[in-house]
């Protein structure tokens, strides 16, 4: 249960929602902050950690640290708009 400790929180759910949202693939940490209300440093915290219990995995493009979901992440993201719709949120 490591990595389930960041998803007691609002903001960590709403930047993993966030990944699968909009239809640009590219996403990079500064685009994922002002789209999830969330600052800038958080929101690296929080993908560091979503990285090591391989939600997402960085990419280095030119400048750019591009930022997707892998496959566990994709999967855990799709529960939580499950839960999120049936909800009605």
């Amino acid at each position: 249960m490591k990595g389930s400790k960041i998803f007691l929180r609002e903001k960590p759910i709403e930047l993993l929602l966030c990944l699968t949202r909009g239809n640009t693939k590219e996403k990079y940490p500064s685009m994922l902050a002002k789209d999830s209300k969330c600052t800038y440093s958080h929101t690296v915290h929080l993908l560091q950690r979503m990285e090591k219990s391989e939600l997402v995995k960085f990419e280095k493009q030119g400048r750019l640290k591009l930022v997707t979901l892998t496959k566990k992440g994709e999967e855990i993201a799709g529960l939580f708009d499950a839960v999120s719709k049936s909800l009605g949120k």
